[in-house]
Parts: structure tokens; sequence; C-alpha cells
């Protein structure tokens, strides 16, 4: 039953929010995404039914619950590299090491939602509108990342490039699922390695000859891919 005394935001409110999306990502892990019900997780949680509902309308609102804390919690672990470092590629580098870090301990759930996750029109999609909120946060660690480097990006680059960046972390993401090398290792050499290379490729769209190529592979993301039209537009009235 929920407490009308304590409405969300509240601390109690809070600690029952946090109780019950570590609760369901447990059973995610034991049980599978699919064979695990709001029942069961209401049950496990020791909450009713109707309690967890009140917190997550759906078990993808659970899922979108897990985007936001992995989200806020890059957002801290990032903080150390972005105030130490100011090469670029080690900027590049630290932000995509530091989301691997956070996410290990979530490995195996999230190789089990990724069937539901690849679907463009589910709303557990990286890309759909549900899932701006932390795609947004993303970018704007990637848009950070970018602003305190010493090698300083071209103004008419700097705009479309933590998109980009994000779709490469994306990319990262999705090796890592399949990733079964010890501790990950696989995936943080091409975390390094795309964080080289990147780094590399912004040196060299310095030279005006390869910006319009840099502009035309960002439009071309912006005009295929779910939910990115809608980010970049929310982005340019902010």
């Amino acid at each position: 039953m929920t407490d009308a005394k304590n409405p969300k935001g509240t601390p109690k409110s809070e600690q029952t929010r946090t109780l019950i999306l570590e609760t369901a990502l447990r059973l995610f892990q034991e049980r599978g995404y699919d064979k695990t019900t709001m029942r069961a997780i209401a049950q496990e949680a020791g909450v009713s039914v109707g309690n967890a509902y009140y917190y997550f309308s759906s078990k993808e609102h659970l899922v979108q619950g897990f985007y936001d804390r992995i989200a806020a919690d890059h957002q801290a672990a990032v903080r150390p590299v972005l105030e130490r470092e100011t090469a670029l590629e080690a900027r590049l580098a630290g932000v995509l090491l530091a989301w691997l870090e956070i996410a290990a301990p979530y490995h195996e759930f999230a190789a089990q939602f990724f069937k539901n996750a690849a679907d463009p029109e589910s709303p557990l999609s990286p890309f759909s509108s549900e899932s701006r909120p932390a795609r947004d946060e993303a970018i704007t660690v990637h848009r950070e990342a970018l602003a305190g480097a010493k090698t300083k990006v071209p103004a008419e680059l700097a705009y479309g490039l933590p998109e980009l960046l994000w779709l490469a972390q994306m990319g990262l993401v999705l090796y890592w699922v399949f990733d079964r090398s010890d501790d990950h290792e696989r995936s943080r050499r091409l975390a390094k390695q795309g964080a080289r290379l990147i780094a590399r490729g912004i040196v060299l769209a310095r030279f005006r000859v390869l910006r319009p190529l840099i502009g035309d592979v960002h439009e071309l993301l912006v005009d295929l891919l779910p939910g990115m039209a809608q980010t970049v537009a929310g982005r340019k009235k902010s």
C-alpha cells in the first residue's frame, strides 16, 4: 500500500524505489527478464504489487530505472578522470573504461535482456524516446570530455561529435554484452584502441578538407537511427 505521507522523492520513498529496483535486477539475473513478473518482484521486495506499480508502471520502466542508475553512476565515475586528464585520448578512454567498470556487475543481466533492447520498437532500446534521459546523460559526458581536452575540436564539429561518440560507446556496449574474456579484457582493449583512433580522427578533422565528411556522417546517423533526431532537436531548443 502506498504511503501518502511519503510521496516520490522523500528519503523513505527513495529507499523503497531502490529496493524494488535492486530486487528486480537480482531476479532478472536469476530467472531471466521474460520469466520475472512484477508480482514476483513485489513479493521478493516485501511490498504490495500496487506499491511496485506505483514506482515502476511496468517491467520496461524497471529497466529504464537501471539505465538511469548506470548513467548517474557513470557521471560520478568519470569525474576523477575528467578532472585529472587533459589529453584527448586519455579522456575518451577514461569515459569508456569507467562505463565498463560500473557496468561489470550487470554483465549477465545485460546479456539476458539484450534481445528485448535490440528491438527498435521496444522501449528498452537505447534509441527509444523512453531511454532519452539516460541517453542525454551519456552524451553530456562525451561533450564534457571533448570540451576539457587540450586538443580543441573545430567549432563546426563540436555540436555533432558527442552524439557520434555515444554511438561509438553503443558499439562497445554491444561488444561487451557478448564478451566472455576474463575480466572483459577484450572490451577494455577495444575501449582503449577505439579512443586512440577517435582522438586521431578528431585531430585529422581539424583539416578543413575532412570536415564535410564528418558532418555528412552525423547527418546520416541522425536521419537513420531511431531517437537521434529527437535528441538533436531537443538540444537545439535548449
